[in-house]
């Protein structure tokens, strides 16, 4: 890691879903420019889950305590989602941050996956912001292997159910299952929409996070795996 005298020092917002992504996106953040100075995660109209993984408010609060970073919450159904993101991203600039961070991973044969980027740099400038995309030229493999190598610990908390068991559900992402998932076809990232994370321990966290599992729930062609933090 960069001693504090050679980081770059400008303060940013990290978006924050829980998953495997955007936490290496926030730990080669961190080693570029230092912590930020907030997580930002979108909820629920009810207020009560996260709109991209259905994670309780509860998990999410605890990792942003975990990692010593504040969280700031706001909700939005998915009609208003990018006005409600872009008000953000102004509350934020308002605040003082002057750049936002994203975990989208570059998917060549995926032109989505060209427009999540698109997104990105359309909603900061909207705030004027500039965007940031640490994940974005490394291959997924790279990307796995170096979340595995930092020592992330990751847990699949939902997963297509067209695609994948619900016996997949609660366990930890490893490199056997990323080579499991390969042989049936399955993006090995998951960036298709195949599965689902939530980080429950690593190098930026005081702590080992522990997870109670509960229910499993079949919603809109997804399993997922209902936790508390």
């Amino acid at each position: 890691m960069k001693s504090i005298s050679t980081l770059n020092h400008i303060p940013y917002f990290v978006s924050w879903s829980g998953g495997k992504d955007s936490c290496l996106a926030l730990f080669r953040s961190i080693k570029e420019y230092g912590k930020p100075k907030c997580l930002l995660n979108m909820l629920t109209e009810d207020g009560m889950r996260s709109r991209s993984h259905g994670l309780a408010k509860s998990v999410i609060e605890t990792q942003a305590q975990l990692l010593d970073v504040p969280i700031h919450f706001y909700q939005a159904s998915w009609n208003d989602y990018e006005s409600v993101f872009i008000n953000a991203l102004q509350d934020l600039k308002k605040a003082g941050i002057e750049m936002g961070v994203f975990g989208d991973i570059k998917i060549h044969d995926s032109p989505e996956w060209t427009a999540h980027r698109q997104w990105a740099d359309y909603v900061c400038s909207k705030a004027n912001m500039k965007s940031h995309e640490p994940l974005w030229d490394d291959k997924v493999e790279t990307l796995l292997q170096d979340f595995f190598d930092a020592g992330f610990v990751a847990k699949i908390i939902s997963v297509n159910a067209d695609l994948l068991s619900a016996d997949y559900l609660g366990r930890i992402l490893n490199k056997d299952l990323i080579t499991e998932f390969v042989q049936q076809g399955i993006d090995p990232a998951g960036e298709k929409g195949e599965y689902h994370t939530v980080v429950v321990d690593g190098p930026i966290f005081t702590e080992s996070m522990n997870l109670k599992e509960k229910d499993r729930v079949l919603k809109n062609g997804y399993w997922f795996l209902d936790v508390l933090g």
